[in-house]
């Protein structure tokens, strides 16, 4: 059994789009481990790492950041991108004198993950990926569509929309009390939500990871993105797929010491080796 000790404080450091809010766990112990870096999903906040956070970061260093624009980050002056947010996060790691990281994304943020590790290659060591989507041209165009800019509705039943469809991908095991949690994050700043879904969807995946040198694991839960994340297969030099039937969203919450256990083993092997 993992101790809980890890307290996860808040802060802010000063990036190109503003203020970067983070959540940070500090081992009491410096183990030597590199610092882990964690990049949520769209639209919601590092909120999805806190209880996460308390246990990976016993014996390392670990942090997630606000994407900017979401959670309590300042958000960019104009729609941005995946390299934009992937620039942002190398702010952060200036901010904090990380020289080198590990890093974990969910969804979009495996997309941060990904360009991060490519414009940084000497200070991204290893890319955890929770889920490392690959969409069909016609995926793309629904995906577009679905998750363009939403228009208030005066009923408000543009929010009872977006809650339905939160329960509908709840992962086994968390509750409604669990997604409400998570759901406020995605009622803020309607006029910018969209932001990140479409960086995500500009963002040629297949293509970039293909590039990627270094370690990476697909951790593929069976959530809304899992027949996408499959077609990574054979794409990644030095990468393999972890599939998680029996998980979905919300794991983190769920399943943490599981996490920890497979993302430990994978960042404490030999740099070289994927598995």
């Amino acid at each position: 059994m993992i101790d809980l000790t890890t307290p996860v404080r808040r802060r802010y450091v000063d990036g190109r789009f503003g203020q970067v809010h983070l959540r940070v766990a500090q081992p009491q112990k410096d183990a030597g481990q590199i610092p882990l870096l964690c990049f949520h999903m769209s639209p919601n906040s590092s909120r999805i790492y806190n209880t996460f956070l308390g246990q990976i970061g016993t014996d390392r260093l670990s942090i997630a950041p606000d994407t900017p624009g979401f959670g309590e980050s300042d958000p960019p002056s104009s729609l941005p991108s995946i390299a934009d947010y992937a620039a942002a996060m190398v702010d952060v790691m200036d901010a904090l004198e990380l020289k080198k990281v590990d890093v974990i994304g969910y969804h979009t943020g495996s997309e941060t993950c990904v360009e991060l590790a490519l414009q940084h290659p000497d200070r991204v060591r290893k890319l955890v990926l929770t889920s490392a989507p690959i969409f069909t041209d016609e995926e793309l165009a629904a995906h577009r569509d679905h998750y363009g800019k939403p228009e208030p509705i005066e009923d408000g039943s543009h929010v009872a929309a977006k809650w339905r469809a939160y329960l509908h991908w709840a992962g086994p095991g968390w509750s409604k009390d669990h997604v409400a949690v998570q759901f406020a994050d995605a009622l803020r700043r309607p006029d910018i939500s969209w932001w990140g879904h479409n960086a995500a969807f500009d963002f040629p995946m297949k293509a970039r990871l293909s590039e990627v040198s270094q370690p990476v694991l697909v951790l593929n839960p069976n959530d809304d993105l899992v027949e996408q994340s499959r077609r990574a297969e054979g794409i990644m030099q030095n990468g393999l797929i972890l599939e998680l039937p029996d998980w979905g969203h919300g794991y983190l919450d769920l399943h943490t010491e599981k996490a920890c256990e497979i993302i430990r083993e994978f960042l404490d092997a030999p740099s070289g080796d994927a598995a």
